[in-house]
Parts: C-alpha cells; structure tokens; sequence
C-alpha cells in the first residue's frame, strides 16, 4: 500500500513537471532564442515559435523516458529559471 502510494506521488511529480515545467522551460527557451538569433525579429520569433512544439514534445517524451525523477526536475526546472533568467537580463527588447 505505501510503496503504491510512494509510486503514484512520483508519477504525479513527474507529470506536473513534464506538463508544466516542460512548458515553462520551452517558453524561456525560445523565447531567449528569438531574443538572440541574429536575424529580423520577426523571422526569429517566427523560427524560435516553430522549434517550440518539437522541443516541448521532446521535453515531454525525455521526461518519462529518464528513471531518475531527481535529474528530470532538476533539469527542466533549471532550464525554465535559468532561460527566463536570461531573458529578463538581456532587458527589453528593441
């Protein structure tokens, strides 16, 4: 009973983290990518909207691929802060 319950806690940390880390993490991302391709900024939000649903399934399907729900957590999460970090220090765009 408590190994099931201690199974499904997991499942659900590494659901929420996939879904919403995952999105977290893709939007900084792409978001610092648009900011820094040295193309139009139109073109580069374009691109940068593109790769955005290739890498959020990729961070999705990585995230229930992984067997440790440690390195997934600290993986996406730390690209969601560390990405958004990055777009916030560069300031606003021009």
């Amino acid at each position: 009973m408590a190994g099931s319950l201690l199974n499904g806690s997991r499942m659900a940390a590494r659901t929420i983290t996939a879904i919403v880390g995952g999105y977290a993490a893709t939007a900084g991302s792409v978001s610092l990518l648009a900011r820094v391709l040295p193309i139009d900024r139109a073109e580069a939000t374009i691109w940068a909207m593109t790769l955005s649903f290739l890498l959020y399934a990729a961070i999705i399907l990585w995230a229930f691929h992984e067997t440790r729900l440690l390195r997934v957590t600290g993986v996406i999460w730390g690209t969601a802060i560390g990405s958004t970090a990055g777009v916030f220090l560069l300031g606003p765009a021009l």
